[in-house]
């Protein structure tokens, strides 16, 4: 039990006795609406030049969240979503029936004031209130609002709370919602059209990732949570559709840390007749449209580090980067055996990997990603981790595959399509022997997807982005879970329990 829960009890009864109260007097603690004219911020920007120890005659009208109140509520901090507008609560501009009610009144009640404008001595912009009324009683106490909501777990818990009571979350959300709009305005610029594919599907393939499963009764049929909008989106690309995006939700049934989430957000966009190195310049375009549309710059300041997202970024080969930063030429071991020793005397640990090609991925991912701290894109993976990609025109048993790496984690994956149907039926059912032989995470064998393959898809280039893990950067945020509005949680009874009790008790 977190400590917001903990003494929640004996302040919420307290909190419905003040409610029976409030209903003995004729008050309605839960009316309909309420006629604003002004929020909080536009009222600061109206009166910006009234000088201090001025009163006007304006007449207006606020609502917001109560979260301090100084002198026996003659004042009072009243916050919308906006800002904050102080209230002065004088007796000489109210009702004695109405400065009694204050008593009944707490920190997290929802009011709405009519009153005049004016400027205090100390220079704050006040609203003289002359009439009030109740729009919420809150019936659960905020935490301390000096000392801040600053337990992590409850903070993630009780998001809503820590909405309230840190004004930076509300920001990092609005900047969430910033990011993806720069995002889709700048794509349906450039004649993108984003459609929504499905979210069960009978495949989940597009990935490696373990799936969610769930059962259709009518159909009986066990059906998945999408791993990926990959192989509907590609399936447009074959209908006739040349740019395609979505920007939709992707649940993969994996660990909980600072940059997983069980349910994500992801855009993924395909355009055809391009390829990867097309794709760069794109994302990079794209990427740096959004920063500026969000933060106003293209360098970024991130737990201590400085991104700069000026252009161009980087572009290096898998099998380079390895060489930069251990030394070993990779591309000189032919066999998996020779690999698998290199990765050994590098001190790196394998596990399931059954391929050259996946170890040196495992070589990559344990001692390069983390020196990648500016925009780095990471081109020409091995064949054998990249079912999806053509073959590099170039290179044998490499494909045209990038990552893009920032502050030492992936934030997109993109390449050259695979479009030969043979060659894309062939890795798949690679795939499908992997996962029959207890890989939970190998994509299946999607015969529809070979079939819609078959009828001809043309050159694409494809990318997918983390939006989340992009927000990340925007806002400074150290977890995935500070840019998600009510991130996965383990369930406890506590609160629900708690809730039944108090009532249980009432009645």
């Amino acid at each position: 039990m977190t400590s917001l829960e903990s003494e929640g009890g004996r302040l919420r009864a307290e909190r419905l006795r003040k409610l029976e109260d409030l209903k003995g007097l004729g008050v309605k603690p839960y009316p309909y609406r309420f006629e604003r004219t002004h929020k909080a911020e536009a009222l600061h920007k109206l009166y910006e030049g009234l000088a201090p120890e001025t009163e006007t005659q304006d007449v207006v009208r606020v609502c917001g969240k109560v979260l301090n109140e100084r002198n026996s509520w003659m004042f009072v901090d009243l916050y919308d979503e906006s800002g904050k507008i102080q209230l002065f609560c004088h007796k000489e501009s109210l009702s004695q029936e109405k400065l009694d009610m204050r008593k009944l009144f707490d920190k997290g009640d929802y009011i709405g004031v009519t009153g005049t404008v004016r400027r205090t001595k100390a220079g704050e912009l006040s609203i003289r209130v002359t009439d009030f009324e109740l729009l919420c009683k809150s019936l659960q106490p905020l935490p301390d609002s000096w000392e801040g909501f600053t337990d992590v777990e409850a903070r993630y818990r009780h998001r809503y709370v820590d909405m309230v009571m840190n004004p930076s979350v509300r920001d990092t959300l609005r900047k969430r919602s910033m990011a993806v709009r720069a995002i889709r305005q700048f794509l349906d610029d450039r004649d993108f059209l984003e459609i929504e594919t499905p979210t069960l599907q009978v495949e989940a393939g597009g990935a490696d990732a373990r799936p969610f499963v769930t059962h259709h009764n009518t159909l009986d049929i066990d059906l998945y949570l999408r791993i990926a909008t990959e192989l509907h989106l590609k399936r447009l690309i074959v209908g006739g559709f040349e740019r395609v995006y979505e920007i939709g939700r992707i649940f993969r049934n994996e660990g909980i840390s600072t940059r997983h989430n069980p349910e994500f957000t992801m855009l993924e966009m395909y355009c055809a007749y391009g390829d990867y190195n097309d794709l760069m310049d794109f994302a990079e375009e794209m990427v740096v449209d959004c920063a500026m549309k969000v933060c106003g710059t293209n360098s970024l300041e991130y737990q201590g580090q400085t991104l700069s997202l000026a252009r161009p970024w980087r572009r290096v080969r898998m099998n380079d980067a390895i060489k930069e930063v251990t030394g070993v030429d990779v591309e000189s071991v032919k066999t998996f055996d020779e690999m698998k020793k290199v990765a050994t005397t590098l001190g790196v640990h394998l596990e399931k990997e059954e391929s050259r090609g996946e170890v040196i991925n495992t070589i990559f991912e344990s001692k390069v990603e983390s020196t990648l701290i500016q925009p780095t894109f990471i081109i020409d993976y091995p064949v054998e981790i990249s079912p999806l990609t053509k073959a590099h025109r170039t290179n044998p048993g490499e494909v045209e595959r990038f990552e893009l790496f920032v502050f030492g984690r992936e934030l997109a994956n993109g390449y050259s399509e695979l479009s030969d149907p043979l060659d894309q039926r062939a890795r798949l059912e690679d795939q499908a022997r992997k996962k029959a032989a207890g890989n939970e995470e190998a994509m299946p064998l999607d015969l529809d997807f070979i079939l819609a393959m078959e009828y001809g898809m043309p050159p694409t280039m494809g990318i997918g982005i983390g939006i989340d893990r992009l927000v990340m950067f925007l806002t400074n945020s150290a977890s995935i879970r500070d840019v998600i509005a009510f991130p996965t949680m383990k369930p406890i009874a506590e609160p629900a329990k708690q809730l039944k009790d108090t009532v249980a008790e009432k009645v």
